[in-house]
C-alpha cells in the first residue's frame, strides 16, 4: 500500500508560479511510475504530467506542455510538479498518482491516489 500526502496548492494570478508536492509512503518509491492529473467540478479528471522509475521518461498534457515540469526526489521519496506561467484554466484540484510498474511515463492505470490539493489561478 501507498500513501500519497500532496502539498503546494494555493491562489497566484495568472502569469504566477506554484510548486505541487507529492509525499509517497513506502520502501519502493524509486520502482513506481508517478503522475499528475487534474480535476474540475463537473468533468473528468485530466492527466497532466507523468515521470517513470528513474526519471529516464517524462510525459505532459499539450496544454501545460512548455509550463509545467514534474521531477522526483527518489532519495525524498517525493514527486514535483512546477508549474509556471499559469493561467486561468489551471484552476482545479491536482491529484498525485502512483503506478507499480515505473518502466514508462503512463496516461492512465494509477493504482494509488493522493486527497489532492487546490489549485486556483486568479485572472
Amino acid at each position: 500500500q501507498v500513501q500519497l500526502v500532496e502539498s503546494g496548492g494555493g491562489l497566484v494570478q495568472a502569469g504566477g508560479s506554484l510548486r505541487l508536492s507529492c509525499a509517497a509512503s513506502g520502501r519502493t518509491f524509486s520502482t513506481y511510475a508517478m503522475g499528475w492529473f487534474r480535476q474540475v467540478p463537473g468533468k473528468e479528471r485530466e492527466f497532466v504530467a507523468a515521470v517513470s522509475g528513474g526519471a529516464r521518461y517524462t510525459d505532459y498534457a499539450d496544454s501545460v506542455k512548455g509550463r509545467f515540469t514534474i521531477s522526483r526526489d527518489d532519495a525524498k521519496n517525493t514527486v514535483y510538479l512546477q508549474m509556471s506561467s499559469l493561467k486561468a484554466e489551471d484552476t482545479a484540484v491536482y491529484y498525485c498518482a502512483a503506478l507499480h510498474s515505473g518502466t514508462y511515463a503512463y496516461r492512465s492505470g494509477y493504482h494509488y491516489w493522493g486527497q489532492g490539493t487546490q489549485v486556483t489561478v486568479s485572472s
